[in-house]
């Protein structure tokens, strides 16, 4: 899980904040193969040239060596493709004398999976095929041997196991809310389990699902934030603002392109422009400048950042295939919102933004360094976790 996809589901765990009875929901989410493949170098291709080195003798002479993987969706599988080398040698006086050397590619096809107990979303290989550059397949024993024992599993790696993702998605989360919702948010979490996953052609698409109770709805609107609440507003926002400036201006920077900067700027402004006035209850032509930002702007917004996503370095890429799996996530909490007393609106921001504030002054109380600005850390994207 990411920060920034953690970001948009404290907006729907937020609104879970009165006890009523359980109900499943079901939360689409999809990992584009751009991001898997980032993912996959980032975790086990870090050698030189995009290598990984899956198997070696203490000596370095014989080793089985995968390159330059390449992704893509078949038949519901997905397909990986590897340039491999392996050689075998033998050490003699200091020196490596090799005895049988091969290269060529690998192909595997690699099912998601998800284990009885829902957890863990996996992808064991269900085929494979080695041959040379000019299509020979490989019929060495020898190496097919190694292939199967060493490069196979290593490419099965990569999966996402939730019992070791809880905690840390959990204590995230609790940053947001108050104290009061602490039980129940550790409710919900200990529910998620995974409840689908396909291969498709652009990503794998994988459905979260979690038991939450159901917040009665209420008639009551949601009037504009007081002068104080508008001040405490701002001073959360102000960490965001400042986050999304930095997102722009690497963004520009990233891709050498005046016209993405100036692109994403505009939409900057808009968001600005759209929270202020329906934090003030302000309406332009009748219609709500959230709803109008989130239909409108943001459908703008994520192809540019998918197509700059497509022409940076795969782990630069990573940065911005992640924040546009959040916007998807922010698309599917209308539908799933509103039993729970969360729209995309003015006054649905309005609600969440009386939660967050009454979270972060519980913080300030607690502990110093619970301030907003000790956790703008967190709030500016800086985590180690790389998981898909």
């Amino acid at each position: 899980m990411t920060p920034r996809l953690l970001s948009s589901a404290a907006i729907l765990f937020a609104a879970m904040t009165q006890p009523g009875w359980a109900e499943s929901f079901s939360l689409p989410l999809s990992a584009d193969y751009s991001l898997i493949k980032n993912t996959l170098v980032s975790q086990l291709f870090t050698g030189p040239g995009t290598s990984a080195n899956v198997w070696k003798d203490r000596q370095g002479c014989s080793f089985v060596q995968l390159s330059n993987p390449q992704l893509d969706g078949q038949n519901g599988q997905v397909h990986l493709t590897n340039n491999v080398h392996v050689r075998f040698g033998s050490g003699m006086n200091g020196q490596c004398l090799p005895l049988l050397e091969w290269s060529g590619l690998l192909e595997t096809w690699q099912q998601p999976t998800i284990n009885p107990q829902q957890t863990v979303l996996s992808l064991p290989v269900t085929q494979a095929r080695a041959y040379d550059r000019s299509g020979v397949p490989l019929n060495i024993d020898q190496l097919q041997d190694l292939l199967r024992r060493y490069a196979e599993p290593q490419l099965a790696s990569l999966k996402i196991d939730l019992n070791q993702s809880r905690g840390d998605i959990e204590r995230k989360l609790a940053e947001y809310l108050p104290k009061e919702n602490e039980a129940e948010l550790h409710q919900i979490i200990s529910t998620l389990k995974f409840t689908g996953a396909a291969a498709k052609d652009e990503g794998i698409s994988v459905t979260l699902g979690f038991d939450a109770p159901v917040k009665p709805l209420t008639s009551a609107p949601a009037g504009p934030l007081s002068a104080a609440e508008q001040q405490q507003w701002q001073e959360a926002w102000q960490e965001w603002d400042a986050f999304l400036s930095k997102a722009v201006q690497q963004a520009s920077f990233d891709s050498n392109s005046e016209q993405m900067r100036d692109t994403l700027t505009e939409i900057l402004l808009e968001a600005r422009s759209a929270f202020q006035a329906a934090i003030k209850g302000q309406q332009t032509g009748g219609k709500d400048p959230v709803r109008v930002f989130f239909t409108d702007t943001w459908e703008r917004l994520a192809p540019e950042l998918h197509n700059l996503a497509k022409q940076l370095p795969e782990i630069q890429g990573l940065r911005y295939m992640t924040f546009i799996a959040a916007t998807d996530v922010i698309y599917q909490l209308e539908s799933i919102g509103s039993p729970l007393g969360l729209e995309i609106s003015s006054e649905g921001l309005r609600k969440l933004a009386r939660i967050l504030i009454k979270g972060q002054q519980e913080r300030a109380l607690s502990s110093p360094s619970d301030t907003p600005q000790a956790q703008a850390g967190f709030q500016s994207g800086q985590s180690k976790d790389v998981r898909f």
